[in-house]
């Protein structure tokens, strides 16, 4: 069974490239902002990893990841942060929670699949014990 990954982006290039990309090996659940994100999240869906994008309308992606980072039930979930933002490294530093990776766009697409496997591969051994 593949593992389901939550992508968070408004941009629907984005989305379906990233379907495109990682379709073959994992089940890709698309939303476009972090509302229906963490809707999703509530309705009892539980991703094995979260890529998202930080600007975004209506509640942005740090606003998203504080909130499913505080969570109870969702904190532990991976999350791969991919954006466009001119100080990408500069927010994550400032940022009072821990992303597990994050990448500039435009992308290459192994350096996306690398930091998504090595991400749920310390998640799963986390996990394991």
């Amino acid at each position: 069974m593949k593992k389901t990954l939550l992508i968070v982006d408004d941009d629907l290039s984005i989305l379906k490239l990233l379907n495109f990309i990682l379709s073959k090996d994992y089940e890709i659940v698309v939303k476009n902002n972090g509302i229906e994100a963490f809707s999703w999240l509530e309705d009892g869906n539980m991703p094995k990893l979260i890529i998202s994008d930080l600007q975004m309308p209506y509640f942005d992606g740090q606003s998203f990841i504080k909130n499913v980072k505080i969570s109870g039930f969702y904190r532990d979930i991976p999350v791969i942060l991919l954006s466009a933002a001119y100080d990408l490294d500069e927010q994550v530093a400032k940022m009072p929670f821990k992303v597990e990776a994050h990448i500039a766009k435009p992308f290459n697409p192994t350096t996306l699949k690398t930091a998504i496997n090595n991400a749920l591969q310390v998640y799963d051994e986390q996990n394991s014990n």
